[in-house]
């Protein structure tokens, strides 16, 4: 039957010829041209069917369905990613509202209060925020009074309360669950300070500073069974679950290697932020800010730019190398590595900071004969991708999903003998339906957007990733099931990134003793 099936599939050259030759000058031409659609034809449906793959029809990835009651939230952290994250939870200032507004009336390709008030309401209310800025603060209460998503002349609701200290809100009686969007240096102990006041827990990322908190936390979100997901949104990206399936079909053959990088080329993307004119020690509680970690004199850059520290950030490594080790760990399921090395330096930022704007690390994975490698660099935007390297085939995993043969594969042998494949040109494409100009406004967020870390696209509509995975979340919390990013894969990415922050720093290899939990 296969026989068969292959002889249908020839083309005789001369009765093809024969047909041609009617047509004035395109005889040999035309056809040139039939052969070509041939080998796309067969590429298209013997490749695709072999594999047992469909790419014709959209997705059937759903975002989780909303039930149940409504959650009441306290957001603790409005700096960039609080702010962020409220926006995606259904909450935003009323003159972001008014700037959004205005950047529609003059580009109709700005979509973005559209596209916001488009988003699902989530069924929740922010009744507690704090922040160590008053001016953030009064910000954040503002944004959780804006139920109704209007602007400055619009209707709003009662603000929600005020908390000094994180402490506090999470002793409210009114608060089932709480964001945690703080510097990296007070993920940990406000995490394991909820999960024991009995608060279900979304974190940023990096997860703890130091490898004792990671061990700390997995201990009190397991003993207490609070809902924590890790705020890695490419867990929604709808491409990363299509790489899932074509590695579950075995389509790239042993994999023996991974690259992924980072690559910014501004100052935002390498955590110059704007340092804001009211900050000052009368508006900032700096004793806070500096309390679990080194003291120091109050800095206003310290403060707004914490990134760039070792006290209260976690590099290269616990900040962006975690988004791209997710990303390969929700596909390949790769855990803990045996062991890292690390290089770089501070060679472009000459600004203080502490933390590597250069930096690679390599994790190696002799169970899977496999070797993970990150770079990134902070001053050179030249693009490079996450790309899987197997023995029959290479895939390009971002945005947008591409797979190429390899010359030297066994599977796909004939295949390429035949012209059928071309090791140049993609054997998969998977592109999510996008119908729409992408209205990003800096060179930070076109990173984030070609990762598929601000935005994915299922069934040709346009979804917010940072949304979907809080409402992933809260679905979660009211259902009693655990989310994509819980704190077993947490803590798997926590450990992953302070083994190559230790190698770093203490410039040797060390290596995970998985039978002991430690680092070595």
């Amino acid at each position: 039957m296969a026989e068969e099936k292959k002889q249908s599939n020839k083309i005789n050259r001369r009765d093809a010829l024969k047909g041609f030759a009617t047509l004035p000058v395109l005889g040999a031409f035309g056809y040139g041209m039939y052969k070509k659609w041939n080998a796309e034809r067969l590429k298209k449906h013997s490749i695709t069917n072999e594999l047992g793959l469909d790419f014709s029809a959209e997705s059937t990835f759903q975002p989780i369905a909303a039930d149940g009651k409504t959650l009441r939230l306290g957001i603790i952290g409005y700096g960039i990613r609080g702010r962020q994250l409220m926006q995606a939870a259904g909450f935003a200032k009323p003159e972001l509202i008014d700037e959004w507004k205005k950047g529609a009336q003059q580009n109709s390709n700005d979509r973005r209060y559209q596209d916001f008030l488009e988003q699902e309401h989530l069924n929740i209310t922010i009744n507690g925020v704090c922040d160590l800025f008053d001016v953030f603060a009064d910000d954040a209460m503002r944004a959780a009074a804006n139920v109704n998503r209007e602007g400055t002349n619009g209707k709003m609701n009662p603000t929600a309360k005020r908390y000094r200290r994180y402490t506090d809100l999470l002793q409210a009686d009114d608060i089932d669950a709480v964001i945690i969007a703080t510097p990296d240096h007070w993920h940990a102990q406000m995490a394991i300070d909820a999960a024991h006041a009995g608060k279900h827990i979304y974190v940023e990322k990096g997860l703890t500073r130091t490898v004792d908190e990671a061990f700390a936390l997995r201990k009190a979100i397991k003993e207490t069974g609070v809902i924590m997901q890790l705020g890695h949104q490419g867990r929604q990206t709808d491409s990363y679950n299509k790489a899932r399936e074509i590695i579950e079909k075995n389509v790239l053959g042993k994999i023996s290697l991974i690259e992924v990088c980072t690559n910014r080329n501004d100052p935002n993307g390498a955590w110059v932020y704007d340092i804001h004119p009211e900050g000052n020690p009368s508006t900032i509680d700096w004793a806070q800010f500096i309390e679990p970690t080194n003291p120091h004199p109050f800095s206003l850059e310290r403060f707004f730019r914490w990134r760039c520290w070792w006290d209260y950030g976690t590099g290269l490594g616990g900040d962006l190398l975690t988004h791209e080790y997710d990303a390969i760990n929700q596909v390949l399921k790769l855990g803990i590595p045996h062991s890292a090395v690390a290089s770089g330096g501070v060679y472009f930022y000459k600004d203080g900071r502490e933390v590597p704007d250069v930096f690679q690390a390599v994790f190696e994975y002799p169970e899977r004969d496999l070797t993970f490698m990150y770079s990134a660099s902070l001053s050179s935007e030249y693009f490079r991708g996450k790309v899987m390297m197997g023995h029959d085939a290479a895939m390009e995993m971002e945005n947008v999903l591409t797979v190429y043969p390899d010359r030297r594969s066994t599977r796909y042998k004939e295949q390429l003998e035949a012209g059928i494949l071309d090791p140049e040109k993609p054997m998969i494409s998977y592109i999510p339906g996008q119908s729409q100009v992408d209205a990003v406004t800096s060179a930070t967020e076109q990173y984030f957007a070609k990762r598929g870390l601000l935005y994915t696209y299922i069934q040709g509509k346009r979804f917010d990733t940072t949304h979907l995975h809080i409402k992933e979340w809260l679905e979660c919390i009211r259902q009693g099931k655990q989310p994509s990013c819980d704190i077993d894969q947490g803590f798997q990415e926590a450990i992953t990134a302070h083994m190559a922050t230790i190698a770093y720093r203490e410039n040797r290899k060390v290596f995970w003793d998985a039978e002991n939990e430690k680092i070595v």
